[in-house]
C-alpha cells in the first residue's frame, strides 16, 4: 500500500487535481474540508481546523470504514498536504481570513509534529510576492521572482501566508522535520484555457500573476515530488510552470510591460517571471502541461 496522507482542502480547486494525481500514485488519502469531495477511494472528514481539538483528532482518524477490520485504532499518517484556506481576499471579512488561515495552519503543524509525522507540506502562494492583491497599481521589485524575494503583501491573505511560512519553519526547526512551503501560482484547472487567449490580448490583466501560472495538475506532481523528497528540513519552493503568459520573450515582454522592475539575471526565452528554477533542480520537476499545449492564438 502507498503512504498515507492526510490532505486537507482536497475539495477546492487546487486540490482536487491534486488529490486525484496522487491517488494515481498509489498513495491512499484523507481529505479534510468543510464541504464532501466527490471522489471515488478518498474519503472526507468534515473538519473544522481553526479547532485545535478536531485538528488532532482528524489526524488519527481511519481513513474509510473499511479499516474498522484492520483491528487496531488508527495512527498518524505519513504525511500531511495543507491546503486548506479560505482562498482568496474578498470572500469573508478580513480578519475572518486572516484569523482562519494563520490559525489552521499553526494547528495543523502542531498536531502533525506531536503526532510524530514528520513531513507536512503547506500551501503558501503567489500573493506573498505583494502584487497580487496590492492597492493599486504596485511594481515587482525585480524579477525573476525567486524564494529569497522580499515578501511584502498588503492585503490579509497574502499575509496569513507569510505568517504560516514563518510558522512552518518554526515546527521544521523544533521537531527537525521537513515542511515544505510551496509558493502556489495562479491555479489553472483545464476548463480555464479557453480564458488565454484574452490574457495574452490583454498583457496588464496578468500583471498581478506576474503573467505566471500552475496548471493544477501539474501541482498535483509537485507535491508528489515533495512527498517523496526527504531531509531538506524547512524549505519554500515557487510552485509554477515553465513558461510566460505571453506572446514574445521574457526580456523583452517585461522591458515593455514591467520597466520599472530590474531584471537581475539572463532569463530563458520564455521563462516564466516567477521562477521555478529552484523546483527544476532540487525536486526534478518538468511540467506535463505547457500552456500552449491547449491554447490556440
Amino acid at each position: 500500500m502507498g503512504k498515507r496522507i492526510v490532505f486537507t482542502g482536497g475539495s477546492g480547486k487546487a486540490g482536487v487535481h491534486a488529490v486525484q494525481h496522487l491517488l494515481g500514485k498509489g498513495y491512499q488519502i484523507l481529505n479534510l474540508d468543510l464541504k464532501p469531495l466527490n471522489l471515488p477511494g478518498v474519503t472526507t472528514l468534515i473538519t473544522d481546523l481553526t479547532d485545535n481539538g478536531q485538528c488532532f483528532n482528524a489526524l488519527t482518524t481511519h481513513f474509510g470504514l473499511n479499516h474498522y477490520e484492520d483491528g487496531a485504532p488508527p495512527k498518524a499518517p505519513d504525511a500531511v498536504v495543507h491546503f486548506a484556506a479560505i482562498p482568496r481576499v474578498g470572500l469573508e471579512p478580513d480578519n475572518k481570513t486572516f484569523a482562519a488561515n494563520v490559525l489552521s495552519t499553526y494547528n495543523v503543524l502542531e498536531a502533525a509534529m506531536k503526532l510524530g509525522v514528520r513531513k507536512v507540506i503547506i500551501a503558501s502562494s503567489e500573493t506573498t510576492y505583494g502584487v497580487c492583491f496590492a492597492e493599486g497599481d504596485k511594481d515587482y521589485h525585480s524579477f525573476p521572482l525567486d524564494e529569497d524575494y522580499d515578501s511584502d503583501p498588503m492585503d490579509s491573505y497574502g499575509l496569513s501566508k507569510v505568517v504560516n511560512e514563518k510558522t512552518a519553519r518554526a515546527f521544521a526547526m523544533r521537531y527537525g522535520a521537513d515542511v515544505y512551503a510551496l509558493r502556489i501560482g495562479n491555479v489553472i484547472s483545464p476548463e480555464d484555457y479557453t480564458a488565454f487567449p484574452g490574457y495574452i490580448a490583454n498583457p496588464p490583466s496578468r500583471k498581478r500573476n506576474a503573467w505566471s501560472y500552475i496548471d493544477a495538475r501539474d501541482l498535483g506532481e509537485i507535491v508528489h515530488l515533495c512527498l517523496q523528497k526527504d531531509g531538506l528540513g524547512y524549505q519554500v519552493f515557487n510552485a509554477v510552470n515553465d513558461t510566460i503568459t505571453a506572446d514574445m520573450p521574457t526580456t523583452e515582454f517585461l522591458a515593455k510591460y514591467a520597466p520599472k522592475s530590474p531584471v537581475t539575471r539572463a532569463m530563458g526565452v520564455d521563462e516564466a517571471p516567477i521562477s521555478n528554477r529552484k523546483i527544476r533542480e532540487v525536486l526534478g520537476f518538468k511540467e506535463a502541461h505547457p500552456w500552449r499545449n491547449y491554447v490556440t492564438l
